[in-house]
């Protein structure tokens, strides 16, 4: 009998990551298109099938080779219908019958979820969840993303947007204008954007050093920047990060001390400044977090980047059909 695959898709803002996986997991076959916005993003899903069908030809098979399709969608997903909710950031309409597209297209059965949650779910099952049945996975990029695990079951929520952890209110009188209309959200600080805009007051305030010296140079930084000065000693620099893991520890303590997972999991590209960020955010996670969940809940660092979504999205599929 032929040995099946899962198409793993994580649909972005600029690129979408296409995978075919085993059905244990392993990726066979990974690459990645450009998403087109055009025409109210008609031509998404069809540039998707498209493009699975090339390569499904240029390695020799068929699509009868895919049990089916899981796709990862940014934005709220009605997960029994895959209905995509406030997708104007794709071109896409209010309430995208998503997945049924999807399965009229490549007549296979799909599944689709959040972007995060498809990434915490591949955590879960390949990455650095480990097998955690209890986890919540914080993605920390350009925004602020999140996935909540219990019981080995992806939390939903009454409208689909559980585990919008970018926006907890982290800074309750005021703050920073969030893209979603508040102020205040964690996002503004711990994501990419909210790092680099704090640097740059910093360097407004008239802060001296390296990091000063960087903005007023080229009149830009980036995240990478503030970590990578901060490993230097920079003062300015160091009170940036302090801030970040500050908030970003805060609000994984209330987290943890409402839901008490296993494993905190942090990804994106913000993870990336690896252990400098991570200890100054445990340190914080432990000044606030219930004892009994200090000693039980684990933080550490994502360890499938950017495969995550894709993984993710195929276990939804695999799941589905109970493979």
């Amino acid at each position: 009998m032929m040995e099946k695959w899962l198409a793993g898709i994580d649909l972005g803002g600029t690129s979408t990551k296409l995978a075919f996986l085993s059905l244990c997991g392993e990726i066979m076959d990974k690459w990645e298109i450009p998403t087109d916005h055009s025409e109210k993003g008609r031509n998404i899903v069809l540039n998707i099938v498209k493009s699975i069908d090339r390569r499904l030809h240029e390695l020799g098979e068929g699509r009868e080779k895919l049990a089916g399709v899981g796709m990862g969608a940014p934005g709220p997903v009605d997960h029994a219908t895959g209905v995509l909710y406030n997708a104007v950031n794709l071109g896409l309409r209010e309430n995208y019958p998503l997945q049924a597209i999807l399965e009229r297209e490549t007549s296979l059965p799909a599944a689709i979820d959040n972007d995060a949650n498809c990434a915490a779910l591949g955590e879960m099952w390949m990455g650095a969840g480990d097998g955690a049945k209890d986890l919540v996975c914080v993605t920390l990029g350009t925004g602020v993303g999140g996935g909540v695990i219990a019981n080995g079951h992806i939390l939903q929520g009454a409208g689909g947007a559980a585990g919008e952890i970018g926006h907890i209110t982290s800074v309750p009188a005021g703050g920073a204008q969030c893209n979603c209309g508040k102020t205040g959200c964690l996002e503004t600080i711990a994501s990419a954007t909210g790092i680099v805009r704090l640097a740059m007051e910093a360097a407004a305030a008239g802060e001296k050093g390296r990091l000063a010296d960087m903005i007023s140079n080229t009149g830009i930084v980036s995240a990478k920047d503030v970590f990578d000065c901060a490993s230097g000693g920079d003062a300015a620099a160091t009170r940036v990060v302090d801030e970040v893991a500050f908030h970003l520890g805060l609000a994984l303590a209330n987290i943890a001390n409402t839901l008490n997972p296993e494993k905190i999991v942090l990804g994106g590209g913000v993870s990336r400044a690896g252990d400098l960020l991570l200890n100054k955010v445990k340190e914080q996670f432990a000044r606030y977090a219930f004892e009994r969940v200090r000693e039980t809940t684990t933080i550490a660092l994502a360890t499938l980047g950017n495969d995550a979504g894709v993984i993710g999205a195929a276990w939804l599929v695999k799941k589905r059909l109970s493979l």
